[in-house]
């Protein structure tokens, strides 16, 4: 049986295969190449993040108020705003140990913890165990490390690393130390102002001037400097289903963005914990999601 006779392509077809085939393959790499890219660039490596809690307002109290020209006219018009950021819980305390350590650690209320009572990992022992950098710097502290339960408008309430034992006490410094050279802070680092400016005790202007008065030259720093300022709320006013203001700016967010993405403390968590490399996550943070969409 004789064989069949193969015909020719014409060269006008041959090249038009090679050429598709080429394209297919170029198209994958360029899918690949765009991908990995973004993928390395959902977050960036920030050398500094500063994280101010401030108390008890509902993201409406906050969020285009005229009382807060400074979050709103600065932080929030020049970075990122969460539209959807929740605390998880009432009252306060609870709050910051979800934030700091990705559960309450059994607090129902503002009782004054016993100082390094709880070994559970937090945002503190883990930077400190990936040889990273930890400190807050706490308004109307008495000195370095102390470890009372209250002084003047102080309050421990509002400072879960005192309850760690895996937190040394010398990382919590009092504000007074905070220093105006901000390549020498940590890499991570937690604000507390005192009930005043915090917003508990005084008027919603009062807290928005004094993060404006306090951090406002290191949040302009930040914008040229690889860093970032988070400003949220530990809780709302209980009658906003604890929606919370949350506001990010530095270098690296994109001014004037917003997400409508459900977040919580456990998510903030979670992206502080990414931002500076860690590949531990405490509590429920390990299956929380990190904030995304805001990112330059």
């Amino acid at each position: 049986m004789p064989f069949a006779r193969l015909r020719p392509s014409s060269p006008r077809r041959t090249l038009t295969a090679l050429g598709a085939g080429l394209g297919l393959i170029a198209g994958s790499l360029g899918l690949w190449a765009a991908t990995g890219t973004a993928q390395a660039a959902t977050l960036p490596t920030p050398d500094h993040v500063i994280v101010v809690v401030l108390e008890n307002h509902a993201y409406s109290q906050v969020v285009g108020s005229s009382s807060a020209p400074y979050i709103n006219g600065t932080l929030a018009a020049g970075g990122a705003t969460l539209t959807q950021s929740y605390g998880l819980t009432h009252p306060s305390e609870p709050n910051y140990y979800q934030l700091f350590s990705g559960s309450a650690q059994g607090r129902t209320d503002d009782s004054c913890v016993p100082v390094g009572s709880l070994t559970a990992a937090n945002l503190g022992s883990e930077l400190i165990a990936a040889g990273k950098t930890w400190g807050s710097y706490n308004e109307g502290l008495p000195s370095q490390g102390s470890t009372t339960c209250s002084s003047g408008k102080y309050a421990q309430k509002h400072n879960p690393w005192f309850g760690f034992k895996n937190v040394p006490t010398n990382t919590a410094y009092t504000f007074a130390q905070f220093p105006t050279d901000y390549t020498t802070l940590p890499k991570v680092s937690f604000v507390v102002p005192d009930l005043c400016n915090d917003m508990h005790d005084c008027s919603v202007g009062t807290g928005d001037t004094w993060v404006k008065n306090k951090l406002g030259a290191y949040a302009t720093w930040a914008k040229t400097h690889n860093s970032i300022l988070v400003v949220t709320f530990d809780e709302d006013n209980r009658l906003s289903g604890n929606r919370i203001p949350t506001v990010l700016y530095g270098e690296h967010v994109t001014p004037g963005s917003t997400t409508a993405t459900t977040y919580n403390h456990y998510n903030v968590l979670r992206t502080l914990e990414d931002l500076a490399g860690l590949t531990t996550h405490a509590g429920n943070a390990a299956s929380a999601a990190t904030i995304t969409g805001i990112w330059n």
